[in-house]
């Protein structure tokens, strides 16, 4: 098959040896932000970039690997990784935000590093609460999210889940000797109808829940069930995918939930949010390192401080494109460039074979002419 725009086919042993060519292994200050002269093509995407496979410690909502394409420019790495339901359409955001990572520049920190939640995913109580023990003890998080309403899952389930973290944290925060309660947030991913909500989240209120994310997928059962429930509401799929104007938003959630990929970038984050009065999350989406740098550069640009951060996933990976995942220390992550560790990279990209490789290229070429190109060209010229 020709390679798209002329774009040379990248093989594994053309990095090696270039070590210092791709930025591999150079700490952040030494990894160039250039703004390029012009706007990249889909060639100059598709030159250096690297499809990669990261095993996960435990099955995710159905995926025991994470998939995606890393990007590299000018500026560093950027990480095309969008879910396998996404249309091209969806997935150009995500396009766009890569670029804005290795073409373009994102904008100073306010602050030099952000607190981070814990994530637990749909598992045996008795799994979750040992996930909850480690997530105090091992990485200083304080707040924990649980996933909730998985398909096939009842609601004894979520509630023996949700019980176990409660106990689980409280008791290993009063072993380290911190004070007060931990936090805990549940995400349904518009897993419940109005009705199932309402009934759910009248039990699960009793381990003092934070807030619930995206429990409904429909506006008017979130409008409705704010109204009828004593906790506070976060939307995530109504922002990332049903792409509702966020002045819609403000009778209907609490908190805003806000991921880089999904929305197409840093400054694309910060211009969503800029006027919203509530609060602000930004989570990852079960991100390599060079991914949930991104995220980390999000919060720490937002004008207010942000709360913790669903930026925890990193625990969930196996493996990673560094040698070692970036997870929390002291519940925090600080602002930083990530570049992949080249031996790393390398395991990451002989998970694939050459199909599944290809298909990462081809599909990075599909969204690119389905509204990707326009969308890189908003994402980098936005930060001339």
């Amino acid at each position: 098959m020709p390679t798209p725009s002329g774009a040379p086919p990248t093989s594994d042993s053309s990095l090696v040896g270039r070590e210092h060519d791709f930025g591999f292994g150079l700490p952040p200050e030494r990894v160039t932000s250039t703004v390029p002269s012009t706007m990249p093509e889909l060639a100059d995407l598709l030159h250096d970039a690297v499809p990669f496979a990261l095993p996960l410690t435990r099955s995710f909502r159905g995926l025991q690997m994470r998939e995606g394409l890393l990007i590299r420019g000018p500026s560093g790495w950027g990480e095309f990784a969008p879910f396998e339901d996404y249309t091209s359409q969806q997935a150009a955001p995500w396009l766009a935000a890569a670029a804005e990572a290795a073409f373009g520049t994102w904008p100073q920190p306010q602050r030099v590093e952000v607190p981070v939640n814990a994530i637990i995913p749909a598992v045996h109580a008795d799994d979750a609460a040992a996930i909850a023990r480690s997530a105090v003890l091992d990485h200083g998080c304080t707040t924990v999210k649980v996933k909730i309403a998985a398909p096939g899952e009842r609601l004894a389930d979520d509630e023996a889940r949700v019980a176990s973290v409660r106990d689980a944290i409280d008791v290993a925060m009063r072993g380290v000797g911190r004070e007060g309660r931990g936090k805990i947030r549940l995400d349904a991913n518009a897993g419940w109808t109005l009705d199932e909500a309402a009934r759910a989240l009248a039990r699960l209120v009793a381990y003092d829940i934070d807030y619930v994310e995206q429990p409904c997928g429909e506006l008017e059962d979130l409008q409705r069930l704010r109204e009828q429930v004593e906790v506070r509401i976060a939307v995530d799929e109504s922002v990332r995918i049903g792409g509702v104007a966020m002045g819609e938003l403000e009778s209907i959630a609490d908190v805003v939930i806000v991921k880089v990929g999904p929305i197409g970038g840093v400054r694309a984050g910060l211009r969503l949010v800029q006027d919203w009065p509530g609060e602000v999350v930004v989570s990852g989406a079960l991100d390599s390192a060079v991914g949930l740098a991104a995220g980390v550069t999000l919060a720490t640009a937002l004008p207010r401080a942000p709360g913790a951060c669903g930026l925890g996933t990193g625990a969930l990976l196996a493996e990673d494109v560094v040698s070692t995942p970036l997870v929390p220390v002291d519940g925090m992550l600080g602002v930083q460039r990530v570049s992949p560790d080249l031996d790393a990279l390398m395991r990451a990209r002989g998970r694939l074979d050459d199909d599944q490789a290809r298909h990462w290229r081809e599909r990075a070429v599909e969204v690119w002419h389905s509204g990707g190109a326009e969308l890189v060209e908003q994402a980098i010229a936005g930060g001339v």
